[in-house]
């Protein structure tokens, strides 16, 4: 990670530049990713519920600035996000960030901290719980930014993806346990008791 540049692990030669314009430094390009970002993410806050994925935002900003980057994509967007929450605290806005989600799990992933940095909140552990924050930050993103939102007023929810992996884990949880009605132990998935054949 290149720190003396502001640490986004990016060197200066690793954008690509617009055709006709000069390359950008690693500030600069870093500088045009953030604003971009903050675009694109009070675009997604205008949709209730509606979240976009690191790799989502990734190829937008770059698309939007012309600005590319082949460093990994993990090793460039905490720092730009960074950006987008210490600029959303500044203006007096909600925590964009939390409209971002990871593509396989649909959570916001531990770069959430540094929204409850800026806040001034203690830092939250426990992923669910986590979630539940980021939640609650997204329903005011999208009361903030003009979102239609139900006669309700709306109400805070998990990242789709995330949402069916808490109920498909419900389902499991709830419902009980098959036992044997001879031997009284618990039957394995198949339903047949191992014990009396």
């Amino acid at each position: 990670m290149d720190r003396e540049r502001g640490g986004v692990g990016m060197r200066p030669e690793q954008s690509e530049p617009v055709v006709g314009i000069a390359k950008p430094t690693g500030q600069k390009a870093r500088e045009a990713w953030g604003a971009e970002a903050y675009s694109i993410l009070v675009g997604v806050a205008q949709t209730y519920h509606a979240v976009i994925t690191y790799k989502e935002l990734a190829e937008e900003i770059q698309s939007r600035t012309g600005i590319r980057t082949k460093t990994l994509l993990h090793n460039w967007i905490g720092p730009v996000l960074g950006w987008v929450v210490r600029e959303a605290d500044r203006r007096g806005d909600p925590p964009l960030t939390a409209l971002v989600v990871h593509t396989g799990d649909g959570k916001v992933g531990s770069g959430y901290k540094e929204v409850l940095a800026v806040a001034g909140e203690p830092p939250v552990d426990d992923e669910l719980e986590r979630e539940h924050h980021a939640a609650d930050a997204r329903l005011a993103c999208y009361r903030h930014f003009g979102a239609t939102m139900p006669p309700d007023g709306g109400v805070a929810a998990l990242a789709p993806r995330l949402q069916a992996t808490v109920e498909r884990r419900r389902e499991r949880t709830d419902k009980p346990a098959q036992i044997c009605e001879r031997c009284f132990v618990q039957l394995p998935s198949t339903g047949l008791c191992d014990s009396c054949g």
